[in-house]
């Protein structure tokens, strides 16, 4: 075990994206036995219990933190750490026979330990103590080989596993991972490895952030986003793969050169959609402060609409960012008229979205004034048109470009709308009649549909020239700073 400790963030932009899964606020837990640690190793701890509902199921996090004096020795140090693991153990053993198991569940133990020089016979010192200044997080770590040969746990399939991480692996976890989606499928792995390791008796694994990179450069990283390509395809919603799709998963099977690219070229979507959501959320935030509008307490901490935009995984976060690229190469024409793109989810089928990018010219049907106030309508109009029997949610995000003093930036609006489940055949009947409504009252839907196909062909000559020259130019598509505008409240309804 390492007595250094390195400073690392605190998990990125997923640490804060996970308050948006909380069910209700933390609660702190006593561990049977801790007492003991506490008297014969002079310290302290806290334990906190953290449960999240996910998109795929439920992460229930126990935060366990010991609190040790700087003067532990090694040997203590490694005692006192498996007391505590082992008492986190039978705190899960016992509130599992007490609860309801829920199949689709992660159980997951953090734990933290800080050296401290403010402890004495297991309480704080007082605040103002001259000697009450440091704490360090100790960097320690498991892997497989610990819970084979150090502290043997029952590892059989079918019954919940407790996972443990140290709380730099943890962290470092979080910000390799980066989505809610890619962190519950690198939870299922790490705990079939774990598995596995059991069965064999060997480690798989040295450790947990060895393992987390293995996890992001496997191909088994697309195999939600082609599930979702195949259902688009089969629902006429576009008429062959994604070409980037087969691209990325090709490089990432055949481990070639071009994986590396994709994968930082995925981590830096990644990054920018997490900076959009990020402030989207807090703009929504500012505007129920000041105008005192509380959400409805049957949604636990109003974090619901806020998790549509952040449920994306890797590949749908670069297909919505791709999408923005592509916006400064389009002709001045269409930038002027302004035109729609629609994309899917790649990672949810039944979440669509409605990019629409506003028309320079103040008078162009797709201006920000004639579109800003008919985002609701919008996304009400695509929600009957779209013949797919999943469809959940609507988002609309009307998009400008705006130029000042030669610098480029963002301001986008936001509309989500949930959509009631639908039988298919209802979705087809309905999608009909709309088409016939919008051939008589609109009679420039041809002009619109005009611009949207021009926005698609210039798109893809796009794709072309970017896959032939990414090789080569990697950071050529840089994309402009970031300043949001939600001048429309999300809706759940």
């Amino acid at each position: 075990m390492s007595h250094s400790s390195t400073t690392i963030s605190d998990g990125g932009y997923l640490a804060s994206e996970l308050a948006c899964y909380l069910q209700a606020a933390a609660v702190d837990i006593a561990l049977a036995g801790m007492q003991t640690i506490e008297q014969q190793y002079d310290a302290r701890y806290s334990t906190r219990h953290y449960h999240y509902q996910l998109s795929a199921g439920k992460l229930q996090l126990l935060a366990l933190t010991l609190y040790l004096p700087m003067s532990t020795s090694s040997a203590d140090m490694e005692r006192a750490r498996m007391a505590a693991i082992k008492a986190a153990l039978a705190w899960h053993k016992s509130s599992l026979s007490q609860n309801e198991q829920v199949a689709e569940t992660h159980d997951v133990l953090v734990f933290d330990i800080q050296l401290t020089d403010d402890v004495v016979n297991g309480h704080k010192k007082d605040a103002d103590s001259q000697d009450s200044k440091h704490s360090n997080h100790l960097q320690h770590a498991f892997g497989a080989r610990y819970f084979l040969e150090d502290l043997v746990v029952d590892m059989s399939e079918g019954r919940r596993q407790l996972q443990v991480f140290s709380w730099h692996d943890w962290h470092s976890i979080l910000i390799a991972v980066q989505t809610p989606c890619e962190l519950w499928r690198f939870l299922s792995h790490h705990l079939e490895q774990l598995q596995y390791s059991a069965i064999s008796h060997v480690p798989s694994f040295v450790s947990e952030q060895v393992l987390v990179a293995q996890f992001l450069q496997s191909a088994s990283l697309f195999t939600p986003a082609i599930t979702v390509d195949n259902a688009l395809i089969k629902y006429d919603i576009q008429d062959k793969p994604n070409p980037a799709l087969v691209a990325m998963a090709l490089a990432y099977k055949n481990q070639s050169t071009t994986a590396q690219m994709y994968q930082q070229h995925m981590q830096q979507a990644a990054t920018l959609w997490s900076q959009l959501s990020t402030q989207m959320i807090a703009a929504y935030a500012d505007k129920q402060t000041s105008s005192n509008d509380q959400e409805s307490p049957s949604e636990p901490l109003g974090f619901r609409w806020q998790q549509q935009l952040l449920d994306e995984s890797l590949f749908s976060r670069h297909e919505l960012i791709r999408t923005l690229y592509r916006h400064p190469k389009q002709s001045k024409a269409l930038q002027q008229d302004g035109y729609i793109v629609h994309q899917h989810s790649y990672e949810s089928l039944g979440r669509h979205y409605v990019l629409i990018f506003y028309g320079q010219d103040a008078q162009a049907q797709n201006s920000k004034n004639a579109i800003q106030p008919n985002l609701a309508k919008i996304a009400q109009d695509v929600a009957t048109r779209l013949p797919i029997a999943e469809l959940h949610h609507i988002v609309v995000l009307g998009i400008d470009f705006i130029t000042e003093a030669n610098e480029t930036f963002i301001d986008i609006d936001v509309w989500i709308q949930s959509v009631d489940a639908m039988t298919q055949r209802e979705r087809q009947l309905t999608k009909q009649i709309q088409q016939l409504k919008s051939k008589k009252s609109h009679p420039n839907t041809q002009e619109a549909d005009k611009n949207t196909q021009e926005a698609d062909k210039n798109t893809q000559e796009t794709d072309k020239k970017t896959a032939q020259n990414s090789e080569s130019h990697p950071q050529a598509d840089k994309l402009p700073q970031v300043r949001l505008s939600l001048t429309i409240p999300a809706r759940k309804k």
